[in-house]
């Protein structure tokens, strides 16, 4: 199954590793671990400036979305008669 994140992305539910709040204190060692993956190139921002919600981390990238990590727990656990 897959997940939506906002705009035209979806990934596969299988390489999705983590949902975090873009907003909420987030650890200094998360903080370090978000900033390495910019300053390498795996954060994909697909969301508009000042609309950021989320970080969902798959085993790819770390994608930056508008829809908040709630909405995006629920999706994730929506498949009626399917393998989550």
């Amino acid at each position: 199954m897959f997940l939506h994140l906002g705009g035209d992305k979806i990934v596969p539910k299988k390489d999705i590793i983590a949902i975090l709040d873009y907003k909420k204190g987030n650890s200094a060692v998360t903080k370090e671990f978000i900033q390495i993956a910019m300053d390498e190139g795996f954060v994909e921002n697909i969301s508009d400036p000042d609309k950021e919600k989320s970080y969902v981390i798959t085993t790819e990238k770390i994608y930056i979305s508008p829809i908040s990590c709630n909405t995006l727990k629920k999706r994730f656990g929506e498949s009626p008669g399917a393998e989550n």
